[in-house]
């Protein structure tokens, strides 16, 4: 299914209505822009009254006459250029300050959006209408709009002064309007389908190259650098098809409209060139009729080029409104409950069951009853796809129970707003993000205000993730810049990182979903001596397959296609037989066990 077949297509030019809310702050430089823009069109239309005097006072002996008319023909001149700067810098401050808001607006609506907005629409599409499509609306807003204003006054104006200098000349340019009109009218539907279709593939393109370079290695891996490339050309080529098509019937549009155009002026020249002849109106009046023809002419045609431009930004204006209106299965309580205070950290699970949206057919958690005390370390262990981080993200409010509650020292989480109860969460992810900034940085960012930590508190984080020898022996110690994703550092030195971050976050709830999955046995050690000594004042939820990092929890969760099938201490467990003793021994004893 293409992009253009997966979305509404409604490409109405007043879709630009979407940037009202954007453009109503700034309703004084918007009138101040428009006062200036009249003051332009009001002095080009006077200029072929000043034309006029000039011809037909040429031959008056009086010089001085024909020395005045000059003078006001610059002094109109150096209005023209006054106001015709004024206005390009202010319309041009209005479309950047438009496109800022509509840009911080859509990323700040896509932040606080959850984990199913993001199964619907790939990263690389987001940040297309974010880059691509406020790039077309700048366009619009900071001068395409403000040209078309002044082409319309124009076209009104020197519409008016036509029939007043020639009624007979202007009611045969007149006979012309619905030969330009009508392929406007015709073409631009087409247009304004094709303009939707090209932004479409553009987005997909920008999808495309997203995936493929943030698993760049993966690809070249797998030496599937050919296939990845074949794929993009392909979407790129379906954009270049579009943008043809587009380029090719606005090409026909305009073509189709100037030569009507001026087709008919030159028609209607001759008219009053023969009117000339038998004395009916003088030259200076023809000039003058000459000269508003051709402004009249031009404003229509470049109102044809301006209306593709318009269709182009409606659509883009569409895709942004879509994202800005795009609702959140996750809502929070319109009265928030607070926590009581101080925070303790006892979580509970009450007959939870769960569906992943996109797995709508696999259940991912069945009646899931568990209490964590306050202060509990509680390790959940069970096979791939038990359901384990599908519990760590629950806890983090990333999705709602289809069934049941959970709640945070008594209070549903679904009663809270969700950053009042996350700033009392600290995450260590199998999969640790590392930022493309400083060591310092990435782990400052683990600090609740992500400003608040000093050098010295991050340093000590540091240390007790075993990560501070690494950090200096790093070129410029904890100043390194790491890379975009942590390029820079290993698996393990980023897992360490990470572990640095949520220690110095200081939670009250700590979530380890595999946090020393990709460390060596030495730095394994040493992180799990840190988080056992971190995890003595604090609720502990710890995911884990290696049940050597486990041993110590205060009870063991086994888990096992989405439910419950045992909890205990590790010896309780071993000696109860079933699942987790069997994996034991598959890890313990490199599974000779079951081979005998």
């Amino acid at each position: 299914m293409t992009p253009t077949q997966e979305r509404a297509k409604s490409k109405q030019v007043s879709q630009l209505a979407g940037l009202w809310p954007f453009l109503r702050p700034h309703r004084m430089l918007m009138v101040m822009a428009l006062l200036a823009l009249v003051l332009t069109a009001g002095v080009s239309l006077t200029m072929p009254l000043a034309v006029r005097r000039v011809v037909d006072t040429f031959s008056v002996e009086d010089g001085r006459i024909l020395d005045w008319y000059f003078s006001a023909a610059m002094g109109i001149a150096l209005l023209l250029a006054i106001g015709t700067a004024l206005r390009y810098a202010l319309v041009t401050r209005l479309g950047e300050r438009v496109v800022t808001d509509i840009r911080k607006a859509v990323f700040a609506r896509v932040m606080d959006m959850g984990p199913t907005f993001f199964e619907r629409i790939m990263t690389g599409e987001v940040l297309s209408r974010i880059t691509t499509d406020t790039t077309l609306i700048l366009s619009v807003v900071g001068s395409s709009v403000s040209v078309a204003l002044r082409n319309v006054l124009i076209f009104a104006g020197g519409l008016v002064l036509m029939l007043l200098t020639s009624a007979k000349l202007t009611g045969l340019v007149l006979l012309i309007v619905p030969a330009v009109v009508v392929p406007i009218l015709t073409l631009g539907r087409k247009l304004r389908k094709l303009s939707r279709e090209n932004q479409d593939w553009i987005a997909a393109s920008s999808g495309t190259a997203s995936e493929a370079l943030t698993a760049v290695q993966t690809v070249q891996a797998f030496t599937h650098e050919k296939m990845t490339q074949r794929s993009f050309d392909d979407v790129s080529e379906r954009s270049f098809g579009a943008a043809r098509h587009r380029i090719t019937t606005r090409a026909v549009m305009t073509a189709i409209v100037i030569f009507l155009v001026f087709a008919g002026v030159v028609g209607v020249l001759w008219i009053g060139a023969r009117d000339v002849r038998a004395e009916m109106m003088s030259v200076g009046a023809l000039v003058q009729f000459v000269i508003y023809s051709v402004m009249v002419a031009g404003s229509v045609a470049a109102l044809s080029e301006i209306w593709g431009e318009l269709q182009r930004a409606a659509g883009a204006t569409e895709r942004l409104v879509e994202l800005l209106n795009a609702q959140d299965i996750l809502q929070d309580a319109d009265q928030p409950v607070t926590l009581p205070t101080p925070v303790s950290g006892a979580v509970t699970f009450e007959n939870v069951s769960f569906t992943y949206p996109a797995r709508p057919n696999t259940s991912a958690l069945q009646g899931i009853d568990l209490q964590i005390k306050s202060g509990e370390t509680v390790a959940l262990v069970g096979p791939s796809g038990a359901g384990k981080s599908t519990i760590i993200q629950m806890i983090l409010r990333f999705y709602d129970p289809d069934q049941g509650r959970i709640t945070l020292d008594g209070v549903d989480l679904r009663d809270m707003a969700r950053q009042d109860f996350r700033k009392h969460l600290s995450l260590v992810p199998q999969d640790p993000v590392i930022f493309a900034a400083s060591a310092m940085e990435n782990i400052r960012f683990g600090a609740p205000d992500a400003t608040d930590a000093t050098d010295a508190q991050v340093i000590q984080a540091a240390k007790a993730a075993a990560a501070h020898d690494f950090i200096m022996a790093l070129p410029d110690g904890y100043d390194t810049y790491v890379g975009e994703r942590g390029v820079m550092l290993s698996g393990g030195q980023k897992q360490r990182i990470a572990i640095a971050r949520a220690i110095l976050r200081d939670a009250p709830v700590l979530l380890l979903d595999e946090a020393t999955s990709a460390l060596d046995a030495e730095s394994e050690r040493a992180v799990q001596n840190a988080v056992d000594q971190l995890s003595q004042n604090r609720t502990t939820v710890i995911v884990a397959h290696r049940l050597a990092t486990v041993k110590k929890a205060d009870r063991i969760v086994v888990m096992d296609q989405g439910a419950i099938v045992a909890i205990g201490t590790h010896d309780s467990l071993v000696q109860e037989g079933g699942l987790y003793a069997r994996l034991a021994r598959l890890q313990f004893t490199d599974g000779a066990a079951d081979l005998t």
